[in-house]
């Protein structure tokens, strides 16, 4: 004869002569005050950090306007007044430098320079460009293209200049003389492949560039394929692997048949 099953019975805890359920235990154990701090606290944080991010992308997208802006063709200055007074203007515009050929150098003096103070500059070809440290970039290279005797070029430091604006300069190529990309940080070596068209290069600075894996190895490779040009700025061994040494044979060890 089996043995009678016990039966379990739960019973709800009795608080001062009241029977509460495990939902009412939950909530006496949370008072509502702490509650609703709670929950005003994270509603708090949510609505913070939704703000937080919105700003972001406002002040994000309002920065990709300013620099789609400033590298706006001057079409309307380069059909008046030439490709000189254009390109001039919009590297004095960006904060840069030129030099007209027989010229001293022009800088920017901080305020919006005037085409009008170029006009007599008009029919003078604009040999030289120091666009340092300025915001240009793939669409901001059309007022540079323009400048067919354009001898030297500085794009250091320029944060937006990549391996899609080096494919641009063999546009240049019968007149770039001096080229530095030191410190561009989206230059790699698939953009410095492309310079191979410039073969009237005889000086490049390609220094500090932190999207290039070898260094060393890419100079090399450089100046086989600029073989007159000067390239300048990374150590020819830096980055390149040492080669591992031969482990010398044990001539103690048993020669295999």
């Amino acid at each position: 004869m089996a043995a009678p099953r016990a039966s379990l019975n739960l019973v709800a805890p009795v608080w001062n002569g009241v029977t509460k359920s495990i939902r009412d235990l939950s909530s006496s154990v949370a008072p509502k005050g702490s509650q609703k701090k709670g929950k005003r606290l994270l509603q708090f944080l949510a609505d913070r950090f939704y703000d937080v991010e919105a700003l972001r992308e406002y002040l994000l997208q309002k920065q990709v306007s300013k620099v789609h802006q400033e590298n706006r063709s001057f079409t309307y200055i380069k059909e008046r007044y030439g490709p000189y007074v254009a390109g001039a203007y919009f590297v004095l515009k960006q904060g840069g430098a030129v030099k007209f050929q027989g010229q001293e150098w022009i800088q920017s003096s901080g305020r919006r320079p005037s085409s009008l103070e170029l006009l007599s500059f008009q029919a003078v070809p604009v040999e030289s460009v120091d666009a340092s440290d300025c915001a240009i970039n793939y669409e901001g290279l059309d007022n540079l293209l323009a400048l067919k005797e354009l001898q030297s070029l500085s794009l250091q430091r320029c944060p937006h200049v990549d391996d899609w604006c080096l494919s641009r300069l063999y546009q240049l190529a019968d007149s770039l003389q001096e080229l530095s990309l030191a410190g561009c940080p989206r230059v790699s070596e698939r953009g410095l492949a492309c310079l191979h068209h410039l073969q009237n290069l005889r000086r490049l600075d390609i220094s500090d560039l932190p999207a290039v894996s070898n260094p060393g190895l890419t100079q090399i490779l450089m100046e086989e394929m600029l073989p007159n040009c000067e390239v300048l700025g990374a150590d020819w061994a830096q980055g390149l692997k040492s080669r591992p040494e031969k482990q010398s044979q044990d001539t103690a060890s048993p020669t295999p048949a």
